[in-house]
């Protein structure tokens, strides 16, 4: 492994220390349990009761929406794909846009109805197109809380409508919405307040977004509200400034009024006190590496993801390091996106390790070129056959 160790000092900004955060925040939540994030670094800036099971309501389509979004990543949905619509989800009720039996709907119709009026018939549409049958994809849901981390949730339906053992918590909540925020096309339709759902006989439902803090409170882009008489009023709320996206949760509220005062009061501390700093740039090349068989010997290695630190206003300085290991035994052919080393970021006797990848598709060489570079190398002196 080829290792290269940098030390650093920023001035103006250090990293702060997560267990002090509660005690220096004035926050009494009216809602029973509530948790508020940094969505990159997915660091807790408040917390209360984050941690407890409680009925999440419709905030349960938050994974319906990811596990869409990532089959549509890999292929096996698109955004204008045609959906049939089955018996099962016109049966749904609660919220709704009345979809009816085997009438067609583009998935992306489909996540507008979601995202904005909370339309439970078209969330089972979405999960029956993705795993088939809801049963399929209530596994995959809970299959994806387990790769999360999730200890502290348990889906039963795609929907969030009460039922036995379905069951999540606000700290669990804010994890999948710090997923689902990476998909730019549901903060377009989760940012929007009212549309029309048309449907193929021509008639037009009004959608109006649950979430009435975009109506209010600037800058708000989502995320998604919940409400059942055994959950209380529930928020997931997001708002980004300065590259630095806030995610709170609240649940159990007694009234719409209270959750949305808990989200804005949460948010205005975190805009008020803290700040994200981009430490290594994703686009930026970290060096070069040796490529056995390419066309072009060697090729740059980025990160996978920009690193970020998320800081406090009020900071000076902040010493850190890094070292970059990368694999030197790599041969051609290596896809766009391979991982082929890790960074390692040091600092207050912590190690955070990140994936380093190749960002282009690296072609294995012809023979032809294999033996041409051969002959330069060995012109060039690259290549040396005394031995001294």
């Amino acid at each position: 492994m080829k290792k290269i160790m940098i030390t650093i000092i920023l001035f103006s900004a250090i990293f702060f220390n997560t267990s002090v955060i509660n005690a220096q925040l004035n926050i009494d939540l009216n809602s029973k349990s509530g948790v508020m994030i940094e969505a990159s670094t997915k660091k807790i800036l408040y917390e209360k009761e984050a941690h407890e099971k409680m009925s999440p309501a419709s905030m349960t389509k938050m994974m319906t929406l990811l596990l869409v979004m990532e089959a549509i990543d890999d292929g096996r949905l698109s955004l204008d794909k045609e959906i049939i619509v089955s018996e099962n989800a016109v049966s749904m009720g609660g919220s709704q846009v009345y979809l009816e039996t085997n009438a067609k709907f583009t998935v992306k119709e489909l996540l507008k109805a979601v995202c904005i009026s909370s339309a439970n018939d078209a969330s089972v549409a979405l999960a029956e197109a993705v795993g088939g049958t809801v049963e399929n994809f209530v596994a995959m849901m809970n299959k994806k809380v387990s790769d999360l981390g999730l200890k502290n949730t348990n889906f039963k339906n795609p929907h969030g409508l009460d039922e036995a053992n379905h069951y999540s918590s606000s700290y669990d909540m804010a994890i999948i919405a710090s997923e689902l925020v990476k998909h730019e096309e549901i903060l377009e339709f989760s940012s929007t307040y009212e549309d029309n759902f048309i449907h193929p006989n021509g008639k037009s439902i009004w959608l109006v977004n649950t979430n009435s803090l975009l109506r209010y409170y600037d800058g708000v882009d989502g995320l998604k509200t919940g409400y059942t008489d055994t959950a209380g009023y529930c928020l997931t709320a997001t708002k980004e400034v300065n590259n630095m996206r806030i995610i709170t949760v609240t649940m159990n509220s007694e009234t719409k009024e209270e959750r949305n005062k808990d989200a804005v009061n949460m948010m205005e501390y975190a805009f008020s006190n803290y700040n994200i700093k981009v430490l290594l740039d994703k686009n930026k090349s970290l060096g070069k590496i040796f490529v056995d068989k390419s066309e072009n010997k060697y090729v740059d290695y980025y990160l996978k993801n920009d690193i970020k630190l998320l800081l406090t206003n009020d900071i000076r300085d902040l010493e850190y390091d890094y070292e970059i290991n990368v694999n030197e035994n790599l041969t051609a052919p290596i896809n766009n996106g391979e991982t082929i080393g890790k960074i390692e970021i040091k600092y207050n006797g912590q190690v955070l390790k990140y994936d380093l990848i190749v960002n282009e598709d690296i072609k294995k060489s012809s023979y032809f070129l294999l033996m041409w570079n051969y002959l330069k190398d060995i012109v060039s002196g690259n290549i040396n056959f005394i031995k001294n």
